[in-house]
């Protein structure tokens, strides 16, 4: 099981700041399954307009966050070159408690189900180990006619 640092997440997802929303990637199991975090931050610009006296972070962004780490566990470098995954549908959302500026949102994400270009994501985030949210993910591959070179791009 191999550690990604935010380099080689660049390296593997477009997202860049401010939606990049993966800062480690702790265990990587292409295809298989991820184990990685965010680091919330009050500078983050979702705070400025998010409950500004009582930041907390939206559930949009949990998934996200889920999202983009399946994105990297299914777009492992080499593969799936010239190709997108796209989120295509969101099933079993739960959210638990509000994650606040200082958490750690650790995120778990496995491959449930996979066959061809379609597949199900499992994803779970709890910060200090108390359970956040959880989701399934279904993600459709699709190849892009506009990808040129070795360029990998996760567009949803």
């Amino acid at each position: 099981m191999a550690e990604l640092d935010i380099r080689k997440i660049m390296e593997i997802l477009p997202h860049r700041y401010p939606i990049l929303l993966v800062d480690r990637i702790l265990e990587y199991e292409p295809m298989v399954r991820a184990r990685g975090y965010k680091n919330v931050t009050y500078n983050e610009p979702m705070f400025t307009g998010h409950f500004p006296n009582n930041p907390v972070l939206p559930g949009v962004y949990m998934i996200e966050a889920m999202a983009q780490l399946g994105g990297a566990m299914v777009l492992e470098p080499g593969e799936h070159v010239r190709t997108v995954p796209y989120l295509a549908g969101i099933d079993k959302a739960k959210f638990r408690r509000p994650v606040i500026p200082g958490d750690r949102l650790e995120i778990e994400v496995r491959m449930l189900r996979h066959k061809r270009n379609i597949g199900w994501v499992g994803g779970e985030a709890t910060v200090d180990g108390q359970f956040v949210c959880s989701a399934e993910l279904m993600f459709s591959i699709s190849s892009d006619p506009r990808m040129s070179g070795d360029a990998t791009v996760l567009h949803y």
